[in-house]
């Protein structure tokens, strides 16, 4: 998945190949913050920084349900119960449907993040209640396989479920969005769905289709996901980052 978006973009704009190395190396100076001395393509080998900002990959690795919601002023407080809670510590930022949150206690086997207004206006958390299932990931380790994609946890905007259909052996959702970012959802491009790693197909101006796996769909909260859900989508950092890099050489 990692690439579709550079491909996708090259095949389009009819972009040369000597554009897309230097976009490719534009993408990562920014992403990482890093100077790249040697880039061959496709990422191979280069020093990462001891410390890099939080990203994740969508490949959810467990759920959590909202046991408790706290409203402070234009703030809101969570509580989460999870097999990660534990494991957690103070200051960690954790992908919660996409949103990247940081936790603020932990208590057993629950931990609390605040969710600012900011971050209430762009995602569905005003829609969380007590009982509420969503998605959890932490962040990425550099040292190992990118099995997703690049994911910030920085939400977008949101989408709503307009269909959803059982096929034989998967599930297929479609999807509207704000016309407004049409120009981030290609076919065969990745999306994160509430946190998910997805590949989108019969893209047009503002909808888009995914198709979920049995192990997606009984291991993530995508199975809550009904014709009318609201859910927090986050388009492809590469994608986003070589359109800017587009507009400032044009």
């Amino acid at each position: 998945m990692f690439s579709q978006s550079f491909e996708s973009i090259i095949n389009i704009y009819n972009i040369p190949p000597q554009a897309f190395l230097g976009a490719q190396r534009y993408v990562l100076n920014l992403i990482f913050q890093i100077k790249i001395k040697s880039f061959p393509i496709f990422f191979g080998l280069f020093n990462l920084p001891n410390y890099l900002a939080p990203m994740f990959t969508g490949i959810i690795e467990s759920t959590g349900k909202i046991v408790s919601i706290e409203k402070n002023g234009t703030n809101i407080r969570f509580w989460v119960e999870s097999p990660l809670s534990n494991e957690l510590k103070i200051d960690q930022s954790l992908s919660h449907d996409g949103v990247c949150l940081t936790v603020e206690a932990i208590e057993g086997n629950t931990h609390c993040v605040t969710a600012i207004e900011e971050t209430l206006n762009k995602t569905n958390l005003n829609g969380w209640q007590k009982g509420h299932t969503i998605n959890l990931e932490r962040c990425m380790i550099m040292n190992g396989r990118l099995d997703g994609h690049i994911v910030q946890g920085h939400v977008d905007a949101t989408a709503t479920c307009i269909n959803n259909q059982v096929l034989e052996g998967s599930w297929e959702y479609r999807f509207e969005f704000p016309e407004e970012f049409s120009h981030l959802v290609i076919e065969k491009g990745s999306i994160a769905i509430n946190g998910t790693s997805l590949t989108c197909f019969n893209v047009d101006k503002n909808h888009f289709s995914v198709a979920i796996i049995p192990y997606t769909y009984e291991h993530t909260s995508i199975n809550q996901v009904k014709e009318g859900t609201a859910v927090n989508i986050e388009f492809d950092i590469l994608g986003k980052y070589v359109q800017r890099w587009m507009q400032l050489k044009h």
